[in-house]
């Protein structure tokens, strides 16, 4: 394994990954491979929480891992694996649970929010929290990069940790200048994604499959072309002058371009004579061509499972190789029965 520090990250399979999800999670994360040992699970134990389509949970396992490996990640410098192909996290996940207060699990956003919106509450919500902190603690991460929205489970984690290490290890975890010593578990820390693209979605909110408001990634021209066309403005008429830094078609073409290609069309704006339908066909010429070997990388993986499995499954072998390690010693801190790795 490499020595470079270890990053963890978890990526939920909940349909066709979007602009959204490209400038804020992927473009951000695949940059971090160079500092890091990259991590990368695809969340489908944590997406049973609301997926009853076994078709559905296969085909976006698949999505999922098609368009991070057609965006760049690279299978044989990171690690990318179906978080149900490594059986240890369940029973980490246990052993964290004997340890969490329910208290800690009332204040997690995921069971606040299905009480707020009288959402069913089964028990993967409950313990939705203790399954992610078990993801981060079976492979030794020391980052994980989320969003601002998330750092509350990665101090969940870092709680779990202290209680597991604490009632299990005495606590005695750290060597003289305060380094973990590789008794019981290791404390991750979050990093918030260093990411300032701010991505509107079509109806100028931000961009989330919640809103229904999402351009996605890939998909066949005509789709992209529709919901790009469908991108909410003002009524000013063409002949008028606009104002580009108000336009959420402008906004999105910056992710697209350079500084100079933007206020080329800034002057367009201004200049009047110009209609919005104009800035949406520029729009989608710029971002046609941004993706488009990565369009073609993605249409030949999802045309080929053999070989998404194939990555899959290496990826799963490398995963448990770590995870075996560290459940290996939770259940030696814990007093259960050593047996031999699977």
């Amino acid at each position: 394994m490499s020595t470079r520090p270890r990053s963890l990250s978890g990526i939920k399979p909940s349909g066709q990954p979007h602009w959204g999800n490209y400038f804020g999670a992927i473009e951000p994360a695949l940059k971090m491979t160079s500092e890091f040992e990259a991590f990368y699970f695809i969340a489908d134990y944590h997406a049973l929480t609301t997926v009853r389509d076994a078709e559905l949970m296969r085909e976006d396992s698949y999505l999922v891992a098609a368009t991070w490996l057609a965006c760049g990640l690279d299978p044989t410098e990171t690690v990318l694996w179906r978080q149900s192909d490594v059986p240890e996290v369940c029973e980490l996940s246990w052993l964290l649970s004997c340890v969490t207060g329910f208290g800690l699990i009332e204040r997690a956003h995921a069971v606040k929010d299905a009480r707020a919106n009288q959402r069913e509450i089964n028990f993967g919500i409950v313990s939705y929290p203790v399954l992610m902190a078990a993801d981060i603690l079976l492979y030794d991460s020391d980052v994980v990069p989320v969003g601002r929205d998330q750092l509350q489970h990665i101090e969940m984690a870092r709680d779990m940790v202290s209680h597991f290490n604490q009632q299990f290890v005495g606590g005695n975890c750290l060597d003289e200048e305060g380094n973990w010593n590789g008794v019981g578990l290791k404390r991750p820390e979050g990093r918030v994604r260093d990411s300032t693209a701010i991505v509107p979605g079509v109806d100028g909110g931000k961009m989330s499959k919640s809103y229904d408001n999402v351009i996605p990634i890939f998909g066949s021209k005509k789709a992209i072309k529709k919901r790009v066309m469908s991108i909410v403005t003002d009524s000013t008429p063409l002949e008028e002058p606009k104002d580009p830094e108000t336009c959420n078609v402008f906004q999105l073409y910056k992710l697209f371009s350079t500084a100079e290609e933007q206020a080329e069309l800034a002057e367009r704006y201004r200049a009047g004579g110009f209609g919005y339908g104009h800035a949406k066909l520029e729009l989608l010429e710029k971002s046609s061509a941004y993706f488009a070997q990565k369009q073609e990388r993605f249409d030949a993986l999802m045309a080929d499972r053999d070989t998404l499995e194939d990555i899959l499954r290496d990826g799963a072998r490398r995963a448990r190789e770590v995870a075996q390690g560290v459940l290996a010693r939770a259940r030696e801190a814990t007093g259960l029965p050593s047996r031999p790795h699977r």
